[in-house]
């Protein structure tokens, strides 16, 4: 099955509707720290929040003129101490999943944490079961650095997740000839 390349991009709020239709697919959500059923507005305004010249970013991968995946890097609380990391949240279309849209999204971003905004940790949490996700990040240089159990509420149970970090792998951050 032939079909359009990926494209990245900056996330915007008539992102929106596409972004809340493949959120609400509990092939997604279940894997996510999201609620089921998401609103197009809320995912507006979390859309219109991400300004240029905000520190946060989202990037959507575009295929056939729809998006198709969302991935965010998020500033720490007002924490001085923690401005060297971001969160990072990650969501891909089912129909489009192990297409490439994640690795595409995953490069774009750490590209934009290690070359532009001076990031040392971008951190996540997946759930411990989600080994899809566990592959995806591993291959970006993520490492596990601890499991959180019952982290959060899941499907009518408590679930495991795991805390999983990757620092700026560049050269120190001092140029010089």
């Amino acid at each position: 099955m032939k079909t359009e390349a990926l494209t990245i991009r900056r996330a915007h709020p008539d992102d929106a509707p596409a972004v809340a239709a493949w959120m609400a697919d509990p092939a997604v959500f279940a894997q996510l720290l999201q609620m089921p059923h998401p609103s197009v507005e809320m995912w507006r305004e979390r859309l219109a929040a991400n300004k240029a010249g905000s520190g946060e970013v989202s990037l959507v991968a575009v295929r056939e003129g729809q998006p198709v995946g969302l991935a965010s890097l998020h500033e720490p609380r007002a924490v001085w101490r923690r401005r060297h990391a971001m969160g990072l949240g990650i969501s891909v279309a089912a129909h489009v999943h192990g297409q490439g849209a994640g690795s595409a999204l995953m490069q774009a971003l750490l590209d934009h944490a290690d070359r532009w905004a001076n990031l040392l940790r971008v951190e996540l949490t997946v759930f411990a079961d989600n080994a899809r996700a566990i592959a995806l990040y591993r291959r970006f240089g993520f490492q596990e650095e601890g499991r959180m159990r019952g982290y959060a509420w899941r499907d009518g149970a408590y679930a495991d997740c795991l805390s999983m970090a990757r620092l700026n792998p560049g050269p120190s951050p001092i140029m010089g000839p």
